[in-house]
């Protein structure tokens, strides 16, 4: 299991840590990245097996880092996750093939399905 990489990208510190405590307490491991120009420059864009990002960041949103990757041929299953609920904004991300968008604050136990459901979708 220790070879999953699961990659993080929020830009706000706190979640980001968090996120990536409880992926590593699930045997897991955790890449972090405060945006997504940061994991589209990043060697891990090619190992991630999942990819759990914040919707709205500064600069690119999640949602265009997601179109950014299919247009690039990465097919990495994507969580994500917000604090600002959009039913377009999900209809957009689950048509373009988002496992799950979560609306924060959300149960630990529904993001590790997520997480499960995004592990086998890989």
């Amino acid at each position: 299991m220790s070879q999953v990489l699961i990659s993080i990208v929020d830009d706000e510190k706190s979640v980001r840590e968090a996120t990536k405590s409880l992926v590593r307490s699930l045997g897991y491991q955790a890449s972090t990245f405060a945006s997504a120009d940061d994991f589209l420059k990043s060697e891990q864009v090619h190992d991630t097996s999942c990819l759990i990002s914040d919707v709205q960041m500064p600069g690119l949103s999640g949602i265009d880092l997601q179109d950014r990757l299919i247009a690039r041929g990465h097919c990495i299953p994507v969580i994500f996750m917000t604090g600002y609920p959009d039913d377009n904004v999900r209809a957009r991300a689950m048509k373009a093939g988002a496992v799950c968008f979560l609306n924060k604050p959300f149960s630990e136990d529904h993001f590790i399905e997520c997480i499960k459901k995004a592990l086998k979708a890989a």
